[in-house]
């Protein structure tokens, strides 16, 4: 994907969710977002337009570059199924997914994420609609520690 630290990746990724939501994104409401210091933000952007990145008027919006929104919109997709899949296939705490797909969305090779988002659409995907048995089974061991025959073909 890019040479991007994950710091740098959240900060494209936060311009993009709030430019999404509202149309804009200003310093401030950056820093709200991501919980950091307008003083942080100020220098993470000034970097982000150095690397073509970003584009920012002193004290007006934020904007990202064609190149910062393809990035950004990778690394919101990469969250967007990691969520899914923890919550939906593993059944985690939404709030613990939401943290988790953050860390392992700057972590996962491109190639593994790949590979992953096959297989969980191939899962999605061959189900008509409904909640497949071997899913229902697992959330009922997560529950009881018990196993529950699939009645699946071997």
């Amino acid at each position: 994907m890019s040479e991007l630290s994950s710091t740098m990746e959240d900060y494209l990724e936060t311009i993009y969710a709030l430019k999404r939501e509202s149309g804009f994104a200003r310093v401030g409401e950056i820093a709200s977002s991501l919980n950091v210091k307008s003083s942080s933000v100020n220098s993470a952007i000034k970097f982000l337009c150095d690397k073509g990145l970003v584009s920012h008027e002193r004290y007006g919006y934020v904007g990202l570059t064609k190149k910062g929104e393809r990035i950004a919109s990778e690394v919101q997709d990469k969250h967007d199924i990691l969520f899914r899949f923890l919550t939906e296939f593993l059944m985690i705490d939404p709030s613990t997914a939401q943290k988790e797909a953050c860390c392992i969305e700057h972590a996962i090779s491109d190639e593994t994420f790949v590979r992953l988002t096959k297989f969980f659409k191939f899962l999605e995907g061959g189900f008509g609609g409904e909640r497949p048995k071997f899913l229902k089974n697992f959330e009922s061991y997560l529950k009881t520690g018990e196993h529950t025959q699939c009645g699946c073909e071997q």
